[in-house]
Order: C-alpha cells, then structure tokens, then sequence
C-alpha cells in the first residue's frame, strides 16, 4: 500500500524463521543491507503519492490511468507478498532479497524513463513484484543472522531507520518534483539498489528454512488473489465513468473468484493463508479492523495529495512537508504505545486512536480552500497522526498474541497483505465517490461559465481536482479552475467523512468484539493451556 502510515505487521519478525546459522561479525553491514533495501519501497510509495499529480500532468495521464500508477503496485505487492516470504523459506532468503532488488530496481529505471502513463503502470507492476521478495526477506534476512541476545536491538534499529525514510519519503519527491523531476524519484534507487545488493553479496550468508523447503508453495491461490484483486480493482475504477456492463462484469468476477480463492486455499496441501488461524476469535477481529481502518488511511491519504497541490495550490515540496508532524509524531510515540497492550490490554488503545484518527478524518472533511496550512491542514494532520500513534504498534502486538505460536509467521503476513489490500481497494472505492460527489455539486459552482465550458467539465472525472488541460481558453480557465476546484472539494468532504465512519465503525468492533486481555493475562492462558480464544467462544469482552 502506497501510503505515508507503515502497515501494522512490518516490523514483526516472524518466529517460523529458523534459528540463525551464524553470530555475525558483520551485523552492522548486515543490517544496512537490509535497512536500504526496505528504504526503497518505503520511500518510493510515500514519494510517489506526492509526485502522482505531477507526473499526471506531465504525461497527460487519465485520474484512471493517475490510480493505476499506484493501483498496479499495490496490486502485486498485496497479492504475492505472502508467497515472496515463502520463496525465501524454499530458495535462500538471500537469494531471494537480492532478486527482489533487482527486479525492483530493473522496474525503477523503467519508471524513471517512461514516456506514456501505460507504460509506467506496467513499470509499476513489476516494481510490485519485486516488492514482494524484497519487503518479506528483510526482515527474516534479520532474524536469520542475529541471535536473540542481539536479535531485538537490530530490529528496533532497522525499524527506526525505517521510520526515518517514511519520514523524508514525502519531502524528498517533493523537492526532486519541483527542483528536478518527478523522474528522479524512481532514479534514486538506482544507486540504492547497486549497494544493496554489493552488501548483500559480501556479507549476509544465505540461510532457509528446510522445514518450510518441503511444502508446496501456493502458486494457485496467489494468480487467482492476484487476478481477483485485479477485476476488483479494474472494476471500481471503471465505475468513476459510470455504471457498464464491463464495470460490473469485472466486480462479478472478481467475486466469484475470491470465493474460489478461499476454496483453494481450504485445500491447499501448502496454503498461502491457513484458514484455521482464523479460528482465534481475536486475529479474525483486528484484521477486520485493520481492514476497515486502513481502508480508511490508504484511500484518504492518496487523494490529500492531490487537494494540496491542484486545489490548495501548495507546491510539491510544501504538500510533502504538509504530512510530515503525522510521521513525526508516530516515530516519536512509538515505543511508548507498543507497551502498551502488555499493560491495559487491546481493546483501550484500539477502540481510543481508532476513535482519535476519526476526528482527524472528519477535520480533513472541512479543511476548505484558501485557508492558512495551521488552520486547516495541521490540525488534521496532528490529530491524525495521534490516534496513529495510539493504534500501530497496539494492532500489531493484537495480532501476533492472538495467532497460534505455530502460525505467527503467517499471523504476521496476513495482517500485512489486509492493510495493503484494504489501501488498494479503498483508493477505487473511494475514487467513485469523489467523482460522483463532485458531479453533483458542480452545478453550483459553474453556472456562469459558458455552456461549452460546463460540457467540458461535465465530461471529466474531477478527481484530480483540476479542470481539464484541454478545451477550456486562456481567459476562461482561472473561472474553471475555480469551479472544478470547489466541485472536488465537495467530493474530498465526503471522501474523509466517509473515512472517518470507516474509522469510527473499526474502533466500535475493537471495543465490542476484542477479548481486552492484556499480554501478560494470554500469556497466562495460554500457560493454562487454554490458548487463544476461538470465533466458538465469541470472543466476548471480559467482563
């Protein structure tokens, strides 16, 4: 998911890794190998959002075609993610973390030099498939080459790092947007990639694990989640024109092949998702939260971009720096928030910053035009990036406490794949309802133009927040841009709103349907022998 907020699960190592075959020396080359391999899709996505109204207009690229950009990387990443960890188990982690890099540089200078939006989608989703060797592996690649005396320092020093590239993901694209090009934000993993990968050969060992080396690896049920997730998405999308039969084909399909999706992997000999971790009541619930309120972030966050800088008129660097106190205030609280499921249980801190992160969503709702950044934009951001803060970390020890020890690799997969999924069909989703809200305030903002001009802002989607390149003349388009910047406004209101519900509704199912134990109490059970409790139980609150 292309979004400034990491999915909950990415700094979990997973405990199915087997024990490390090496005390290395070299950690500390160890670790900044993998630390600039997650750099580049950390930066990239968070750059990219930023860039996307630029390079939209550069290359004169549809809203449909502006989705896609992110769309298509998403897509691959989401649905090959799971495998991409496999792969490593099977063929050497190593191995598999360098592939991963150069697929994803290989697609990057792709990127850089393409000369139409189709393209640099493909290019996009290719970037997506190496992202998903590269994301998993850096982290087992850690876990592999560390003991556990020394195993936690050098994941919570690959976690800070990472954090920091999240934060200067959005201010770097956007100086290299308007001081360069938006070219330069895929040019700079380049010389990234090529250090990677001269580190990777000289001092991470290869390791894998023989256990998972002889089970099947699921590349059934990764084409039909991938295809799925494709129709999906295509689908909603194409609905931003208006309901056709193709549109809703697509949705249909893509139905129906989920539900295969699930059958296959009910009878898989190597599952990509083992369906019986579902039977804990408490992983079932916070990954229905994280796919409600990550639908929530992923999708309003990419279209705050967009309003920045083609309706609010900030220039690239500005609207990078604009999301910036959000990142800041979640590095900062991080460490305090993870302890805190150990000390009050779940439910508080789930039900509290997803609650938080609403009022954030429902600011961003009526930040206006025109108005002061500290007035408007930074109360949103701010109180956004508290609730944040309050549920990350929380979210991620819900799930790996609540999965059985023997799928806490799986839990952890899982939990990512749902965050990115719900990003990926959030943008689409709510992608309709910008371009049908917008539509339908348009007559209140347009009725002075000429008849022609309305036509021609009748004809486009709106969704980027600025009027057409074409067909409107010189002395007309400040009127028009005016117009077609208050008809988005009126779709973005909606759009956070309807975030906020999302928001507001995943905080609900956290209060009324997780068990609110605190770490030390499951950990307690589980010494009982009585393990997590199941979707049988109810998973009712504690009394």
């Amino acid at each position: 998911m292309s979004t400034f907020i990491r999915p909950p699960c990415d700094d979990t190592a997973s405990p199915d890794i087997a024990q490390p075959q090496h005390d290395t020396r070299s950690g500390i080359w160890v670790l900044a190998a993998t630390i600039l391999g997650s750099a580049m899709p950390g930066i990239d996505g968070t750059a990219v959002n930023v860039a996307l109204p630029v390079l939209q207009r550069e290359l004169q690229a549809s809203s449909d075609a502006a989705q896609w950009v992110v769309e298509g990387y998403s897509l691959f990443l989401s649905a090959l993610i799971l495998v991409g960890g496999s792969l490593g188990d099977h063929f050497g982690r190593r191995r598999m973390f360098i592939l991963g890099t150069i697929i994803f540089a290989a697609a990057s200078a792709a990127c850089a030099f393409a000369s139409s939006a189709p393209i640099l989608i493909g290019a996009r989703c290719i970037q997506g498939i190496g992202g998903a060797l590269l994301v998993p592996e850096s982290l087992a690649i850690i876990t592999a080459s560390f003991d556990e005396r020394h195993r936690g320092a050098a994941i919570g020093t690959w976690s800070g790092f990472l954090a920091i590239t999240m934060a200067i993901g959005p201010l770097l694209g956007g100086w290299f947007v308007q001081a360069l090009s938006w070219r330069y934000v895929f040019v700079i993993n380049l010389p990234l990639a090529a250090i990677v990968i001269a580190l990777s050969m000289r001092f991470i060992q290869e390791s894998r694990d023989d256990a998972v080396a002889k089970q099947h690896i699921d590349w059934t049920g990764a084409a039909i989640a991938t295809v799925a997730l494709g129709l999906l998405t295509y689908g909603f999308i194409a609905l931003q024109g208006g309901a056709s039969p193709i549109a809703v084909g697509a949705i249909a399909l893509g139905a129906v092949l989920f539900v295969a999706f699930v059958y296959v992997e009910r009878h898989s000999r190597g599952p990509m998702i083992p369906l019986g971790i579902f039977r804990s009541g408490d992983f079932t619930v916070s990954n229905i939260y994280t796919l409600l309120l990550y639908a929530a972030l992923g999708g309003a966050l990419f279209f705050v971009p967009f309003n920045l800088i083609n309706v609010q008129h900030y220039t690239p660097t500005a609207a990078g720096a604009a999301l910036l106190p959000m990142i800041l205030i979640m590095f900062i609280a991080s460490r305090w928030s993870g302890g805190l499921v150990a000390r009050v249980g779940a439910r508080g801190p789930l039900t509290i910053g997803a609650l938080i992160a609403a009022v954030g969503f429902v600011l961003f709702a009526f930040t206006g035009i025109g108005r002061s950044y500290w007035t408007s934009f930074f109360p949103a951001v701010l109180v956004l990036g508290i609730g944040a803060s309050i549920f990350v970390a929380p979210l991620t020890t819900t799930v790996m406490n609540s999965a059985p020890p023997e799928h806490a690799g799986s839990a952890s997969g899982i939990n990512n794949a749902v965050s990115r999924v719900a990003g990926l069909l959030a943008i689409a989703l709510l992608g309709i309802v910008i371009v049908f809200a917008a539509h339908a305030a348009l007559p209140r903002y347009d009725s002075a133009l000429p008849a022609a001009i309305r036509h021609v802002l009748a004809a486009d989607s709106l969704l980027s927040g600025r009027a057409p390149d074409r067909g409107i003349p010189a002395d007309q388009r400040p009127a028009a841009e005016r117009a077609a910047a208050l008809a988005h406004d009126a779709g973005f209101r909606d759009a956070m709103l309807i975030s906020a519900a999302l928001a507001a509704f995943s905080a609900v199912i956290a209060f009324t349907m997780l068990s609110g134990r605190s770490s030390r109490a499951q950990a307690g059970r589980r010494k009982e022998g009585q393990g997590p409790p199941s979707l049988n139980q109810g998973a009712r609150p504690a009394q």
